[in-house]
């Protein structure tokens, strides 16, 4: 059996995720990461784990899909088993996700119900799901945003499902604190990834207005996420619980 502890990373193939899981191997930990449809984008993270000197698995999964998890599940746990000989993990990062720029007025019931699968009915079961397959002691680290705090026109419904997975990860914090596993949830702020075909890495006037609306002078970079997340799931955080951390360099403020 593997002496070291295991995370499981959703969207861990790309943009956040990706360094994140990265950080995790740097930390000495294990990664299992899920990609939705790239998968050599998915191997490429692989080697940079196992550059690190820790293992790595990629298995497909499809976070909108809740059909799909109790197969997805099943594979998880055979992965597991093959790799690691175990059947748990230690650490869930609920990281897969993306955005959708609707202005409040205009969002279709399906945009609504796209959003509310992938950031909070998706998270909100696969988590429950996986409960039996984590070891006491362990952690989830959920993903909101710095618009659950300020508002920006244009992403009520993303936001107001940030807010709920907010709230969600108190309880998950009360309820599951008599097992030791700790709840925490980050809140990047703007950020230069690929995400809404890459805004706010390559529309320089935006990027340049974020910027200034941060105290720190510029906007985030993937690296500034990863080791916050990574941080989270060592025993250097074992006292950090129910806590929301915004890492966004001071927006807003």
């Amino acid at each position: 059996m593997t002496n070291n502890k295991i995370a499981l990373v959703t969207g861990g193939s790309r943009g956040l995720g990706r360094d994140m899981a990265i950080n995790l191997a740097v930390k000495g930990l294990d990664v299992v990461l899920t990609y939705h449809s790239n998968e050599e984008a998915a191997k490429e993270v692989i080697k940079e784990i196992e550059g690190k000197g820790q293992k790595g698995v990629a298995l497909q999964l499809d976070v909108t899909d809740l059909s799909s998890y109790d197969s997805f599940i099943s594979s998880l746990i055979g992965s597991l088993e093959e790799n690691f000989d175990t059947d748990k993990i230690d650490y869930l990062i609920n990281n897969g996700g993306f955005i959708y720029y609707i202005p409040y007025g205009e969002a279709t019931r399906d945009q609504f119900d796209d959003l509310l699968n992938v950031h909070f009915k998706g998270p909100f079961f696969l988590t429950q799901l996986l409960l039996g397959n984590m070891n006491d002691n362990g952690g989830l680290v959920n993903i909101s945003t710095g618009l659950a705090r300020f508002t920006t026109p244009g992403f009520a419904t993303y936001a107001a499902m940030k807010g709920a997975m907010e709230t969600l990860t108190k309880y998950q914090a009360k309820e599951l604190g008599q097992r030791g596993i700790r709840s925490n949830i980050v809140a990047p702020g703007p950020i230069e990834t690929d995400v809404m075909g890459g805004a706010v890495r390559d529309n320089k006037e935006m990027n340049q207005h974020l910027a200034s609306q941060t105290a720190l002078g510029r906007v985030g970079l993937p690296d500034d996420i990863g080791s916050v997340v990574a941080f989270l799931c060592t025993d250097d955080a074992k006292w950090i619980n129910g806590e929301r951390i915004e890492i966004s360099g001071g927006s807003n403020l």
